[in-house]
Formats: structure tokens, C-alpha cells, sequence
């Protein structure tokens, strides 16, 4: 397998760069996850949705070479570029590299997002997401909301898109019951 770093552009490196990305495709492999969607993490998107307030919500598995979206609900078809994503749209790959939560309410506030495609050509203004981590430690990729306003997400948001993330985690490893 070969990995392609990040470009930098000017003095922004725009994607992260993953080390441990050929490491995490291998590890979505053992478990079955992030090469189709899931109709059980389509609905988990759909009551994370309901539970944030937010038109959009995903699960995220992002692997050497892209990211799959296995778990998604947004408010019209097309509205989002599809399931499969390059590393370069969106924030997920900043949350599983940092391997912490990010909450943006306005994503045009920060100069290292304002730019990111799925700002302009999508529409998206506002992001919470938290990394989906397996019981080895390995982040596997996210759990998100996003919106087309800004949004002030709180420590409360924060808190909730965190524990769900954790939640959702132990449930694909089958350590746990339903997803709510």
C-alpha cells in the first residue's frame, strides 16, 4: 500500500497528514466497515439528526485513500458530494488525525477550513464531529453533524456528539445494545 502525503498550500497544510491511515484501513477491513453504506448507521445518522438539531449527520470511516460516509442523513439527495470522499473534502480527517472533537461554528472563521471545498461547493457553515475509536485505540473515523447556518454547538453539543461517538463505538464492536 503507498500513501500519499498532504500538500501544502502556501503556508496551510489543508489535509493533515495520517500516519496511520494504512494501519486504519486494514483495521476497517477486519471489521467490515467503510466500503458500503450501513442501513443500522443510516438510521443511527438519522436519530443523531433528530438528537442535534442538525439537517446533516454521518458516520465517517476514513482509510488511506479516502473516506466513506457508511452512515448518512442529509435533508435533500445531492446535497453532499456522495459517500465516497477524498481525504481533502470536509473535516473529518482533522478529528481522526487530532484524535479530538472539533466544533466550528462558523467554518469561515478559521483560515485552515474557510477554504475546504465543502464550504463553497456544498454549502456547509457549521461542523461537530468526535473520533470513533475502537477498544485497540486505532480511530477509525468520526461521528458529525454539520448545517448550512452557523451554529453555536456549546459544551453541551460537544459533550453529547463525544459520548455518542463512544457509544456507537463499543456497539460496532458488539460490546453494546441499541444505538439510543
Amino acid at each position: 500500500m503507498s500513501y500519499d502525503p498532504p500538500r501544502p498550500v502556501g503556508r496551510l497544510l489543508l489535509t493533515p497528514e495520517d500516519r496511520e491511515a494504512p494501519a486504519r484501513t486494514v483495521r476497517l477491513r477486519q471489521l467490515g466497515l467503510g466500503e458500503r453504506p450501513e442501513p443500522a448507521l443510516d438510521a443511527f445518522a438519522v436519530g443523531l439528526a433528530e438528537r442535534a438539531g442538525a439537517p446533516y449527520a454521518m458516520v465517517n470511516f476514513v482509510a488511506e485513500h479516502g473516506q466513506f460516509l457508511a452512515g448518512l442523513h442529509c435533508p435533500h439527495p445531492g446535497s453532499l458530494p456522495g459517500r465516497s470522499l477524498p481525504r481533502e473534502v470536509g473535516f473529518c480527517p482533522h478529528v481522526v488525525v487530532r484524535r479530538r472533537a472539533l466544533a466550528l461554528e462558523d467554518v469561515r472563521d478559521y483560515p485552515r477550513f474557510a477554504t475546504n471545498p465543502i464550504v463553497d461547493e456544498y454549502g456547509i457553515r457549521s461542523y461537530l464531529g468526535a473520533p470513533l475509536a475502537d477498544s485497540t485505540g486505532m480511530v477509525l473515523g468520526t461521528v458529525c453533524v454539520a448545517d448550512a447556518v452557523p451554529r453555536r454547538w456549546g459544551r453541551d453539543g460537544l459533550e453529547t456528539i463525544k459520548a455518542v461517538a463512544a457509544q456507537l463505538a463499543r456497539h460496532l464492536e458488539g460490546t453494546a445494545g441499541a444505538f439510543w
